[in-house]
């Protein structure tokens, strides 16, 4: 009997709050990737270097369903949000082993410089490829990664700048209302 071998994954992870133009660029240009069966998009419950969000984990999750769903060799995964609780990427790429051949992890360069600090950095540098998504204004540190490739996309967008100023502009207008909504109640219960 012959093995099927497994799909060939690279997992993109991420808060996601809110998704922006940068993040659909990233997957699209993921997608295309040669030796890339699948991208796997896992929005955090919570990020584990972080204590809060601006949306709840159900709200972004299905902001990355309205984004992403659709787009051949792209799903959106719920794993860590049905976790309930902050997951680390270590146990993510576990899980997904047991369907995927899970070889890719997708990160922006703003991650290079705390990578080292990620639970299990060696192990996972010892079993993926690194996809680094540029950054403008990140450098492209990479001394400690034992096998990366760069992925081409300079948008100057930011979830902690979108945020921090309640600029949409580098939101898609599937999920524009729904992001400046969050963003003004957020105000509202949070004012300066």
């Amino acid at each position: 009997m012959v093995k099927t071998p497994k799909p060939v994954a690279a997992i993109f992870g991420g808060s996601f709050d809110p998704p922006h133009i940068g993040h659909q660029q990233i997957v699209q240009a993921a997608a295309k990737l040669p030796g890339v069966d699948r991208v796997l998009i896992v929005p955090a419950y919570l990020n584990p270097f972080k204590t809060s969000s601006l949306s709840d984990a159900g709200q972004r999750l299905q902001w990355c369903h309205s984004l992403f769903d659709g787009i051949p060799k792209v799903s959106v995964e719920s794993y860590e949000v049905d976790q309930g609780r902050s997951v680390t990427t270590w146990e993510t790429v576990k899980h997904f082993k047991t369907n995927y051949d899970v070889r890719y992890l997708i990160i922006g360069s703003d991650n290079l410089s705390t990578l080292e600090k990620w639970h299990q950095f060696d192990a996972l540098n010892r079993e993926i490829i690194w996809i680094i998504a540029t950054r403008e204004g990140y450098d492209l540190k990479t001394d400690m990664l034992r096998s990366w490739q760069i992925l081409e996309v300079n948008v100057p967008a930011s979830s902690t700048e979108i945020r921090a100023s309640g600029d949409i502009s580098h939101v898609d207008n599937k999920i524009k209302e729904d992001v400046n909504r969050t963003l003004q109640l957020n105000t509202k219960d949070n004012p300066s």
